[in-house]
């Protein structure tokens, strides 16, 4: 190892020039030290570059409006610190499923950098990119200058995201903490959606989780099972539970037996001391783990995610309110069709019936109905409705494969609150829906 490896965050500040294009690890794997001193160097810049995915926290080079000119945000992935820095105008998101985001990405442009946060070396030598593999592995080699930020507060994870020394130009020391992904509350709506999926996922299945008060729900009512396991784009702290409980074995799975197998990790710490050098966690590509072709290989593959509305035809948007950027599509449609191609597998797409909007004229908030019989103007089509098996809400379950579009606004009508459920049936007619 030559010591010219290990370098101050000054010097890596020194490496960014104008017109770069600059990858960053994502989630829990963004280089910390890196993006909260970027802005210091901005007079001194022009046309740089970031492309990043569900970043969990905000720096002054993204969240001060005077930055907005000399940073572009390309992401793959809206997360919170990219709403609110929206209005800057210059954040742009790229349409992905996010088993290809890397790859198509990777087809027109060359990082000329590759910053992310790692575990520190160990005795051979070896690094691992500890939380995260969605892109990073793939991006490091693709860059012109890889730059890790190595901490002994990251886990050392197993899979293919680990590197060698000499894959790597620059290491910098740093200490921070690991940034933590709280556990949303599980109301009695999420409870409910809960109970109505446990009775459909048999003993044995393999699941995927997302994110939010609903997947977690539906963890904590899987805790009876028997020999659960898991390939799943994100692992979380409800999957360690299940664990932890007893339901995961992982033995009953034909891909990775006795592996948990995982893209991503976020969570709290208790989960981060749980994957630390674990030999039953698998980190892999996003371009292996959310492939389709590769997650049906389960037999009874379970999908469970959340959507923000459905039309009476299926249709799911799940990262847009109307025109409004809110998320991205991510691993959704990944999962959910690997899912139903799996042998005795299934996709549920979650939601509560309702939410609560302020009205424009009055000010006041009211309630609206998530089951619409057409998704708002502007809203994107997150998952198809040739692809939507199962949608679930706190009053019941819509099986939808299979069924032609009047059965389907049936089954929709009938999960939703029961005070739309009229005034849907009307649209449907009127539309010739039903």
């Amino acid at each position: 190892m030559k010591q010219t490896k290990w370098i101050q965050p000054h010097e890596v500040l020194a490496l960014v020039q104008s017109h770069m294009k600059i990858v960053v690890g994502m989630v829990a794997c963004e280089p910390q030290l890196f993006l909260s001193q970027l802005h210091t160097i901005a007079t001194r810049l022009k046309a740089v570059t970031i492309l990043n995915c569900l970043p969990l926290q905000s720096h002054p080079f993204l969240s001060d409006a005077q930055y907005a000119s000399t940073f572009t945000i390309h992401s793959l992935f809206l997360s919170k610190p990219l709403r609110e820095a929206y209005v800057h105008g210059n954040i742009r998101y790229i349409p992905n499923h996010l088993h290809q985001a890397g790859v198509k990405w990777l087809s027109t442009h060359q990082p000329d950098i590759f910053i992310g946060a790692a575990s520190m070396p160990n005795t051979e030598g070896k690094i691992s990119l500890s939380l995260s593999n969605v892109y990073e592995k793939r991006m490091l080699k693709a860059a012109k200058i890889v730059v890790l930020e190595v901490n002994p507060n990251y886990p050392f994870t197993n899979g293919d995201c680990i590197v060698d020394m000499n894959e790597v130009d620059y290491l910098v020391k740093t200490q921070y903490p690991v940034v933590e992904l709280k556990d949303e509350p599980i109301n009695e709506k999420d409870r409910e959606i809960g109970a109505f999926i446990a009775p459909l996922v048999p003993n044995g299945a393999c699941l995927q989780l997302g994110i939010g008060g609903i997947p977690n729900a539906v963890a904590h009512a899987l805790k009876n099972k028997k020999d659960l396991g898991v390939h799943t784009e994100m692992l979380t702290n409800g999957m360690l539970e299940l664990y932890q409980a007893g339901a995961i074995t992982n033995l009953q799975k034909h891909l990775h037996k006795g592996k948990i197998v995982c893209t991503f990790i976020a969570g709290n710490k208790a989960l981060y001391d749980f994957v630390h050098q674990n030999p039953n966690i698998m980190m892999m590509d996003a371009h292996y783990v959310n492939n389709p072709d590769i997650i049906k290989q389960n037999p009874n593959q379970i999908s469970i995610n959340s959507t923000i509305e459905v039309d009476l035809t299926g249709q799911c948007c799940s990262e847009s309110i109307g025109a409004k950027p809110f998320s991205g599509t991510g691993g959704q449609s990944d999962t959910a069709t690997g899912a139903v191609k799996s042998e005795g597998g299934k996709s549920f797409i979650t939601l509560h019936s309702t939410t609560l909007i302020k009205d424009a004229i009055s000010g006041q908030m009211q309630e609206i109905s998530k089951i619409v019989p057409f998704l708002k103007p502007g809203a994107v089509v997150s998952l198809s409705r040739n692809d939507v098996d199962y949608v679930v809400t706190e009053y019941g379950v819509a099986y939808l494969r299979g069924m032609d579009t009047r059965h389907r606004a049936h089954r929709l009508i009938a999960i939703a609150h029961p005070k739309f459920r009229q005034g849907l049936l009307e649209e449907a007619k009127k539309y010739n829906i039903v």
